[in-house]
């Protein structure tokens, strides 16, 4: 499978990229060189010319909203604006959500990318690691231990120049291994940079990964603290909120900037990435080896066939010759055994170490892992960078929306706590408003009693009970009162006078007892008032 550069790279690769000067510039990647960090640079000063229009923009409202003065065009003025400040929360709400939702999307699949790179960054290093571990290996093998068993089999087989012309044989075919494993490139330098490539990546990613979730966690916390304030009619609340939307409005920017700058830069690699490797490893690596990992599937020649050709020729020779001298030695002399049995086990573990060698050489292993960290990068990486900087474009938006508002909710909560204490000063049920009547009541003002309540049936607002405790006087006293209503008492309200309660409800036992003391009273006026 053939890398191919998806579309949003060669979109992102075709931004006009311009140094602080404004001049163009090479949109080849080149983070080394000071023109290209520049036109990066200039990426990241484009969104902060956003964030201060942004600012402007948002000073210029607020101010025209605050300095104008509307005059009061009654209820439904007010419930006008009670309904624009519910819409406006609503929908920066949803938008505030809605850039949750797509920043969550956006940071998972960037943090997938980086991985899978860092992943096949290992996978690599795993690799070479292998390759240099097996050439060390074998290159021990015939330089120490086989020099040693060849210089016991010299020592003992001296008297037969056969068998020693076939151990200078041996000698000289792991010398010809050891020169052919020489030629082979050394990867040492090579895992240095990766696994510090990869260390540093990891490193970068997790608080990259991190710092956005919290920048999720305060973006959904502000929505909650504006419900919370809208519902509990809270001033406090309210100014706490606009702090934090402007916080938060000047951090989505500040992630804009650096989403868009990353995403470019990426994209420059990503559209020829084979150049950048070729550049970066000209004069530490050989161009043709590096041609033949980075275009694997087109078939080239191994730069590494004749290397192991030769490997597998000697080996080969080598283990024939030593099958021989244990058919033909030996007999003569037993001595010689052991250490032809060892030699025999040290080149079947180099073969084993040839095969394993071939394996770990060749392009297929080492092409999938570029491809996959390719296609990490360049598919998921980038898009996910493209998503973040949505996110940070709706939540700028959300929380300008959340600012606009700020000051007409404001309004709108200062004018409902009039209303209410409007309410309340004439809410007869209020305490203070009793007391404020109370305390406003004329001296001289007369007391209602209960004889306009029982006698006036026409308006309702002389039925307020007089507040006048009650009364044990003498029935002179109660007499005394009655004569003030023109002669004839009115004997059943006689009991109640100067009470200040309405009558007691009707019953016959009730009237019995009235129409008693009616008589007992009536007995004594006349014992007073014989006339």
């Amino acid at each position: 499978v053939d890398y191919i550069a998806p579309w949003w790279v060669v979109w992102l690769h075709r931004v006009p990229h311009l140094n602080l000067r404004l001049q163009p510039v090479d949109s080849t990647f080149n983070p080394r060189n000071e023109s290209y960090q520049e036109s990066l640079l200039f990426l990241g000063l484009v969104a902060a010319g956003g964030l201060a229009l942004n600012l402007l923009f948002l000073a210029v409202y607020l101010t025209c909203t605050c300095c104008r003065r509307r005059p009061n065009h009654g209820v439904q003025t007010k419930l006008h604006n009670a309904c624009c400040v519910t819409c406006t929360a609503v929908v920066a709400g949803l938008i505030c959500c809605a850039a949750v939702g797509v920043g969550f999307y956006g940071n998972s699949e960037t943090n997938d990318g980086v991985y899978q790179l860092i992943y096949s960054l290992d996978s690599a290093n795993h690799t070479f690691s292998g390759i240099d571990a097996l050439v060390a290996g074998t290159t021990q093998k015939m330089q120490l231990e086989l020099e040693q068993h060849l210089a016991r089999l010299g020592e003992m087989l001296a008297a037969r120049g056969d068998y020693v012309q076939a151990l200078r044989f041996l000698q000289q075919m792991a010398g010809t291994i050891m020169a052919q494993l020489a030629g082979l490139p050394e990867w040492s330098n090579v895992t240095t940079v990766l696994t510090e490539v990869a260390d540093q990546t990891s490193y970068v990613e997790y608080y990259r990964w991190l710092s956005y979730l919290l920048l999720f966690i305060l973006d959904v916390a502000i929505c909650l603290i504006a419900c919370l304030g809208l519902a509990k009619r809270s001033r406090c609340l309210l100014a706490m909120l606009l702090c934090c939307a402007l916080l938060t409005l000047l951090l989505s920017w500040a992630s804009l900037a650096a989403d868009t700058a990353a995403a470019v830069g990426t994209s420059d690699f990503c559209v020829a990435p084979d150049s950048f490797i070729l550049n970066l490893t000209q004069g530490h690596i050989s161009t043709e080896v590096t041609r033949y990992y980075l275009y694997c599937s087109q078939g080239p020649s191994s730069p590494f066939q004749q290397v192991l050709t030769v490997f597998q020729r000697s080996l080969t020779a080598m283990q024939t010759q030593t099958s021989h001298l244990l058919q033909l030695a030996v007999p003569h002399f037993p001595t010689a055994q052991k250490d032809l049995l060892e030699i025999q086990l040290l080149l079947n573990s180099s073969e084993a170490s040839l095969h394993q060698l071939t394996a770990l050489l060749d392009c297929r292993g080492l092409y999938k892992d570029y491809l996959d960290a390719l296609t990490g990068v360049c598919y998921d990486g980038i898009k996910g960078l493209i998503y973040l900087g949505l996110f940070s474009l709706l939540a700028a938006l959300a929380f300008s929306s959340m600012i606009c508002a700020g000051p007409r909710t404001w309004k709108h909560f200062a004018t409902r706590d009039r209303n209410y204490n409007d309410i309340d000063d004439e809410d007869p049920f209020n305490p203070q408003a009793r007391r404020i009547a109370a305390h406003h009541h004329p001296r001289g003002a007369p007391l209602h009693s209960f004889c306009s309540y029982s006698s006036g049936l026409g308006s309702q607002t002389s039925l307020h009970p007089p507040a006048q405790t009650i009364s044990n006087a003498p029935v002179s006293e109660y007499m005394n009162q009655a004569a003030l209503f023109g002669g004839t008492p009115r004997y059943e309200n006689v009991p109640l006078i100067g009470r200040g309660s309405p009558p007691p409800t009707y019953s016959p036992s009730m009237r019995a007892t009235y129409l008693s003391v009616a008589d007992e009273h009536l007995r004594h006026y006349r014992t007073e008032f014989p006339a």
